[in-house]
Formats: structure tokens, sequence, C-alpha cells
């Protein structure tokens, strides 16, 4: 049989096996990457690529809860901030005279107390103080309670034990008792203050960490630090704290709160901040005898704890809900 007269298969075969044309590499692989660069049609199937997830910073504007109760935050933290600025009278000066009409006025937008002193005034200038002392002991307390977290659920055992039993001891105390009696025995100020939010709300920051660290620390990140030969500290610093972030961001908005209604309570009581500082549960507690004749005295401080606790509870509900569909 001749060369003309091999059967079709044969001439295929030779063809698959002679050699590519370099001028037909080119016109496939310009080809390819002409499809890869094509815009996809609304609708068509898109190849899953690998990509970082935008931060919760960037992803806070699409909470609508979220972005609410940063409106209030903001609108108290602005006021704070230009409490100096605006046309405000010093909120420790006494206008006798608007004792005869302590009802709000053109002078006193939201009248008077009991010794004359502008209400919208002191209460701007005391959401500075307020501002200034609540997320300043949340940070401490966060500080001391989240090595102890990372501590008692990274090594367990002895150190897990004697971390969660301290803790229990602690949580055992209603927290507002065991505040009133610290600041009863130490005295009312602002360090006092402090020092009583890291002793009562370190333990529990601690124990929300070590519960973190522990679904944390079997997974594949952790091991693969541990078996480049990490340190401890690197692995609990770098590895598993910012992983454990999102649940932590959500817990320190809602313990600022609590921080600002614990503030307000021991004001109430007599335990706040010492004056001259205007003080919002002092100033319900200085003029809760007038309620059912002025009742704006007490309204008005009331209106301001609440709408920063809401602001602060509406944030963290915000976050939590971006968190959870990670």
């Amino acid at each position: 049989m001749t060369q003309a007269e091999a059967p079709p298969t044969m001439v295929s075969l030779e063809r698959d096996d002679a050699p590519a044309r370099p001028e037909l590499m080119q016109d496939a692989v310009a080809a390819s990457m002409t499809s890869l660069a094509a815009p996809t049609a609304p609708g068509a199937p898109v190849a899953a690529i690998d990509r970082k997830p935008p931060s919760l910073l960037r992803r806070l504007p699409t909470s609508t809860i979220a972005m609410v109760g940063l409106g209030l935050i903001s609108i108290w933290v602005v006021l704070a901030l230009l409490a100096s600025i605006l046309p405000l009278d010093d909120p420790n000066r006494q206008d006798i005279l608007s004792l005869a009409n302590p009802v709000p006025s053109a002078k006193h937008w939201l009248g008077v107390d009991i010794k004359g002193r502008d209400i919208l005034s002191r209460l701007i200038f005391g959401a500075r103080t307020v501002l200034t002392v609540a997320p300043f002991a949340a940070i401490c307390a966060y500080l001391i309670g989240m090595p102890l977290g990372l501590l008692a659920g990274y090594y367990g055992g002895k150190v897990d034990l004697v971390v969660s039993r301290f803790s229990d001891i602690i949580l055992a105390f209603p927290i507002i008792i065991l505040y009133v009696i610290l600041i009863s025995q130490i005295g009312p100020s602002f360090w006092n203050i402090v020092l009583a939010v890291i002793l009562t709300a370190g333990p529990g920051i601690g124990r929300i960490v070590r519960g973190l660290t522990l679904e944390q620390r079997h997974l594949d990140y952790v091991a693969a630090a541990q078996l480049r030969k990490e340190s401890p500290f690197y692995v609990m610093a770098v590895e598993l704290l910012p992983n454990c972030r999102g649940p932590l961001i959500t817990d320190f908005c809602l313990r600022v709160g609590y921080t600002i209604i614990t503030i307000g309570i021991l004001g109430f009581l007599g335990l706040g901040l010492p004056p001259p500082d205007p003080d919002w549960g002092g100033m319900v507690n200085e003029t809760r005898k007038f309620a059912l004749v002025f009742p704006h005295m007490v309204l008005f401080p009331c209106i301001a704890v609440s709408s920063l606790v809401l602001g602060l509870n509406l944030l963290a509900d915000g976050l939590r809900e971006l968190v959870t569909r990670d």
C-alpha cells in the first residue's frame, strides 16, 4: 500500500503527532486572554476569585441599624467636642432670677435646675465627662481581660483553672453592688471609677476571650503557625486575637453602654464624679424631689443617658449582623 492510499485514520494520527505551529499557539493564547479580560454579562456565572472581603468599617454603611446608632453617638460626640465653642452658659453659673420660672425658655432652651444652672449646658459638658470616662475605662478593662482570656484559652490546664476560678469569684457578685462597695470604700473620682470598671468588667471580658480562643486554637491556621515554630505570644497576638475581633468589637460597644449606665447609677446614688463636674446621674438625683412639679429637670438627663446608650446598642446590633454575614 502506497502513502497516497493510506487510510484517513493514519493521516489524522500523523497530524496529531506533528509539532504545533507557533502562530497557532499565539492565537490560542491571545484568545484565552481576551476571554478573561472580557466583562461578564449580567447573570452569567462568574469564576470564584480568592479575594479578601472588605473590612468591617467599609461594610458599616450597609447596616441601617448601625448607621442610626452611629448617628446618635456622633451627635453627642460633636456636641462634647464643641462644648467650649458653642454659645453656652457656664455649667456651674447660677441664674437666680430664672428660678422664678425654671421651665424651658428662649434664654435657657431646656430650662434650669433647682440651683438656677442651665440644663442644656450641663448636659453637653457632662457628655464630655461621660464620653471620656466610659470608653477609657472599657479600654483599660479590655487590656486586662484579653490577655487573661488568651492565656486561659490557649494554655488550658492550671492557667485556665486559676483564671476561671478568679472570674467566677468576681462574677458571683451583682455588678452594681460591687460598684457601690468599691466606690464607697475608695471614694468617687475619675481614676477610682476606672479601677472599679477594670475589676468588675475584666473577668467577664476574659471569659469571652477564653471561649473564643478555645474555638479557634484547634483550627488549621493556628496549627500552621505552630509548625512554623512561632512563639506562643505571636500565635495569640497575631493569629488568634485578630480572628476574634468581630465579637469583641460588638461586646466593647455594649460594655461602654453598660459603663455609662453604671456611671449614671453611681451619680444618682451620690457616688459619681465629684463637683463641679456635671454628672447626668447626679443631675437626676438633685432634682428628683421636684420631678412632679418640674419634670423637665429629670426628663432631659434621662433622655441624654437613654439616647447615648441606645446609640451604642444599635451600633453593636449592626456590627453583630455584619459579623454573622462573614
